[in-house]
């Protein structure tokens, strides 16, 4: 049976536990704070309709959880390591040293960072470093596929096929990074798309709730089957990209984006943050929380018949 060892227990953290434990693996978590079994499971909790509503594996139970109380009892054992402390460079080296020394040498060590490069979290692993590579999932991580992997100068290609190997085992869907870069691919996207939503709340253009709606009801619908390139193919008609970049093209050229992010002024940040409050209209965070959820369950099961392995387009992302 496989084993899980979680380090951090903040929502992404748990994100890992609950996916691990619907996959029927156990999991080991080590949290200093001792609110962190209490937390975990009512996310557990409100977690595992929708993890049921997908599909459960034949042993999955919240019951296969256990708290260590040092990061030594957690990681001793473990199949996969997931660290998932704040995203400050600092404090990952000091606890990824700590892990690196106490796990076995050949357990792949996963940092769910969404911006470091991993050569810069190898720095102080003394034991194995090359094993300690990026790992990057999406919120909710127990419901959505992807996990960025990306491989530092100490790492070799046979333990990122090993990452590989183990995270589809917990039934994700990885992507391997060419080569390490700050926000990795998919924050970089998103990000680029923030810095420009910033602006037209900024340059009064938009409310959060136009921008949003821009989204929802018009590029968003396409994007969860096929992405930018291949919408964009589409959109070439017949002759596909190559027609498109001819057509459209030049317009890359016109001033229609700023990739600078504007400056947060309070003035801006009140802009945004009454403007998500008034979409919100008085629903709590957990609220929305399970609307996301149901709909990415329900959003899950269509898209699942139009992957690449049901039309038998196997070995693709």
């Amino acid at each position: 049976m496989s084993r899980l060892a979680v380090i951090g227990t903040g929502v992404i953290g748990n994100g890992w536990i609950a996916r691990a434990l619907a996959q029927g693996w156990d999991v080991v978590a080590f949290d200093p704070d001792p609110k962190a079994p209490a937390r975990t499971q009512a996310f557990i909790d409100n977690a595992w309709s929708s993890l049921t509503q997908l599909g459960l594996a034949p042993d999955a139970s919240p019951e296969r959880l256990t708290f260590a109380d040092t990061i030594e009892k957690a990681v001793n054992g473990a199949d996969l390591i997931q660290e998932n402390v704040p995203e400050r460079l600092p404090l990952k080296q000091e606890i990824l040293a700590a892990i690196d020394a106490a796990a076995s040498p050949n357990v792949i060590i996963g940092s769910s960072t969404s911006g470091f490069k991993p050569t810069d979290l190898q720095q102080q692993c003394q034991q194995a470093p090359g094993r300690v590579i990026v790992a990057h999932p999406f919120n909710p991580v127990y419901l959505l596929p992807l996990v960025e992997l990306v491989g530092g100068k100490a790492t070799r290609p046979i333990q990122i096929a090993s990452a590989q190997g183990l995270y589809q085992a917990l039934a994700m869907r990885p992507l391997v990074v060419r080569r390490e870069i700050e926000g990795h691919i998919a924050d970089r996207l998103m990000e680029a798309l923030w810095r420009e939503a910033l602006h037209l709340v900024n340059d009064g253009v938009a409310t959060t709730e136009e921008i949003d709606a821009a989204v929802v009801y018009g590029c968003g619908l396409r994007w969860p089957l096929m992405g930018t390139f291949l919408t964009f193919h589409l959109a070439g008609g017949e002759p596909g990209m190559r027609h498109m970049l001819e057509q459209f093209g030049p317009a890359l050229k016109l001033p229609w984006t700023k990739l600078e992010a504007p400056e947060l002024t309070d003035e801006l940040i009140d802009k945004v943050v009454e403007g998500c409050e008034h979409q919100a209209a008085g629903r709590s965070v957990a609220t929305l929380d399970r609307r996301r959820d149901d709909f990415l369950v329900e959003l899950l099961e269509v898209v699942q018949k139009y992957w690449p392995e049901a039309e038998g387009l196997q070995g693709r992302i």
